[in-house]
């Protein structure tokens, strides 16, 4: 099949007294954002050349239609199709999740405490059906506190425009209007009089919050706050003793925080602490206190704490550790539970609130985990917890624990029904050092019949942005790439916080290179170490992950087989340069902001991917993107795409696969998940000669 063209038509593009050629930004409308909502708006110039590449990148991967349907059966014989979360115990019910054998969405069930009588109060499956549509996106689930009523979001076109719904349980009606054009989060009054919801303006960012009486017409709802800040977004929660609402303001960098009573009539949120730049804080209450999880003074986070937010005299109550960052809090009548994480591990602390002795929980011996919590029951007034675990090579175990006896009992395990044995594989955790010295932690997950000779490939995952850290879980998806004896490494490189807000801050803005230079470092230590061999890396990242891929392969394309690059940020100049994109200038502190200041502008444009393709080999390459994305919008990939086929001189293979109705994470739905993830190894296989 011919190669897709994409047809250039120069604009002259200029910042800062540079000038530079843009021959494909004519792909991007102006009224992209209308596009995002319906997708018969888009040109039908470039709606050709989309289907053209889906088409070809079909036609090139038709080799690999057999691999695909036995990767999908294999990644879900691994998954228990009918299966059921734990309970939770409110006042009145327990409710839990299951999945089925056919569906490929969630039921939500409850029964009366006491009783055996289950209700199904959602089907993901059933909803599904009733809109008649291809994506099906839930945003959020929220049962009233009366258990009368059913609050949910649904976005139907992956654009993450949410309406929300409000339905009376046992009759199945909706008791009031559809909220449209909302993040999605719903929040009810403890009195099941209101709900509360944020509304998305004309760049899709929530800066306002609402309070909607249910049954009353939306013309009467109440704003209850209004950001005016570009950067800042709002969100709005209830406190854990149901007491308070607290309203997030913030950008990635810097927040403030407001509060209510739930007694309130008419809500008047008062300011905790004005923002100031780079300080993050939230705050909670319970049993007479507030709790403030707070940067301030202490990079990795403190915990202070006081008994009146009017005289704020806060004391600190979990001081700061050096490149340990401080987790939030969990309160239980006699227990506090906290995390932390060092070196990208997990810990988990309990202390006994009577004696004040706090003791770390441990969850196994192996090296490598990813650990958690939660909650059983809604009364308070009890021992009882959940403790979850994973590793890299052992699947989910969850224990009821009892905190007082310290006795835990096995309640739920991640069951593979096509069998897993984990001694067959090994987990290191390794560290590297980047061109300035600061170590960088790698976590690698082999066969343990691969051979270290240098002969073997290696999937190096990575992302680095946002603070965002890469979690060591287990991923049953993985293992049909590692039992053919592909490496799967995930490099935990600056812009995550892995060890803390340091790590965060020496991996942007004007130290964002340090990300793209710690990832090289991991793929050349890897190499060094004969783990693989030079031109046997298989990169591989999304979104901001994909932004990395596109930069170090325009800077060491030798040393990569492939890259797969889902919905990657590749055009980050032009985006950065256009303040009405939905998340550009939300991330001004993460990225820096272009066009305003000239330090940042010529640092993006020193690395931004499209910017800086070459006339040189690339290795092969896999592109997906959704057509409904509003966070890294679709033509980014596409004017990558179409730049690196005018640009590259080798024969590789350059493939770009468009999903026309799906959002940022792709398609939805269990089945539709897996055949992208089926999609995306049967292109790594194909390159790595292993089909």
């Amino acid at each position: 099949m011919k190669v897709p063209q994409l047809a250039k038509k120069l604009e002259k593009k200029t910042c800062h007294n540079k000038t530079w050629d843009d021959h494909y930004s004519w792909v991007h409308q102006k009224n992209i954002l209308e596009v995002l909502k319906d997708s018969s708006k888009l040109q039908p110039e470039v709606r050709d050349y989309l289907n053209n590449e889906n088409s070809y990148t079909e036609d090139q991967l038709k080799d690999t239609k057999n691999l695909q349907k036995k990767l999908f059966n294999e990644i879900k014989g691994r998954i228990k199709l009918d299966d059921e979360s734990l309970p939770f115990k409110d006042k009145v019910y327990e409710y839990w999740t299951k999945t089925t054998e056919k569906g490929n969405y969630s039921i939500k069930l409850r029964k009366k405490i006491g009783t055996d009588k289950i209700e199904e109060i959602w089907n993901g499956d059933l909803e599904k059906e009733k809109h008649k549509t291809e994506y099906f996106g839930v945003g959020d689930l929220e049962v009233s506190f009366n258990d009368k009523y059913l609050a949910y979001s649904l976005d139907l076109k992956g654009s993450e425009y949410f309406t929300i719904h409000v339905r009376d349980i046992q009759t199945n009606k909706l008791i009031t209007e559809k909220i449209k054009d909302t993040s999605g989060s719903i929040v009810f009054s403890p009195n099941d009089k209101f709900i509360f919801y944020s509304k998305l303006d004309k760049y899709h960012r929530p800066k306002k919050i609402f309070r909607h009486e249910l049954g009353s017409q939306l013309d009467k709802d109440i704003l209850i706050f209004e950001e005016d800040t570009e950067a800042f977004t709002v969100n709005i929660g209830l406190s854990a003793d149901e007491k308070y609402y607290f309203i997030n303001t913030s950008d990635h960098n810097t927040s403030e925080k407001y509060f209510f009573s739930v007694e309130e009539e008419l809500p008047k949120p008062k300011l905790i602490q004005k923002r100031e730049k780079g300080i993050i804080y939230s705050v909670g209450s319970w049993n007479g206190y507030f709790y403030m999880h707070t940067n301030k003074n202490a990079e990795d986070f403190k915990i202070e704490r006081c008994n009146d937010l009017l005289s704020q005299n806060w004391e600190t109550f979990i001081p700061a550790k050096e490149e340990t960052l401080i987790g939030g809090l969990t309160f239980l009548k006699n227990w506090m539970i906290r995390s932390e994480v060092t070196n990208a591990l997990d810990k988990i602390y309990v202390r006994n609130i009577n004696s004040n002795k706090e003791e770390e929980l441990i969850f196994t011996d192996e090296a490598v985990y990813d650990a958690g919590v939660s909650l059983m029951q809604k009364d308070k007034d009890t021992d009882l917890i959940y403790i979850s675990y994973s590793t890299p090579k052992t699947q989910s175990r969850t224990y009821l624990y009892n905190l007082k006896t310290k006795e835990k009992k096995l309640v739920k395990e991640q069951i593979i029904p096509s069998g897993h044995n984990s001694e067959n594989y090994i987990v290191e955790r390794l560290e590297c050092n980047s061109h300035d010295g600061r170590k960088v932690p790698i976590t690698l997950t082999r066969h343990k019949n691969t051979p270290i000779d240098g002969s073997a490939n290696i999937l190096l995952y990575g992302y680095g942005s946002y603070g965002a850290s890469m979690s060591s879980s287990f991923s049953s998806t993985r293992i049909s790439l590692v039992n053919r004896d592909i490496i799967w490494v995930t490099a935990h490189i600056r812009g995550g916080m892995e060890r803390g807000m340091r790590w965060w801050k020496e991996g942007k803005l004007m130290n964002k290179k340090n990300t793209f230079k710690d990832y090289i470092a991991v793929a050349k230590f890897l190499i060094e170490k004969k783990y693989t061999s030079k031109g046997k890396i298989i990169g591989m990242g999304g979104s901001a992950g994909g932004l990395l891929m596109g930069a170090v392969v325009n800077q060491s394309p030798e040393i990569f087989l492939g890259m797969v690059m889902a919905v990657p940020f590749v055009d980050s100049l032009t985006t950065n340069l256009d303040h009405s994109l939905p998340l550009t200038v939300g991330e001004f502190d993460e990225f820096g902001n272009a066009k305003d200041n000239k330090e940042h502008f010529d640092y993006i444009y020193s690395y931004a991917p499209y910017n800086n393709i070459k006339k040189m080999d690339y290795p092969h390459i896999l592109i997906t993107t959704s057509l409904s994305d509003n966070r890294v919008l679709f033509d980014e990939p596409l004017k990558f795409t179409a730049k690196l086929r005018e640009f590259k001189t080798d024969k590789n293979m350059l493939l770009l696969k468009t999903e026309m109705n799906a959002g940022h994470g792709g398609k939805s739905g269990r089945d539709g998940a897996i055949e992208e993830i089926a999609f995306d190894y049967s292109f790594i296989l194909k390159i790595a000669k292993k089909i």
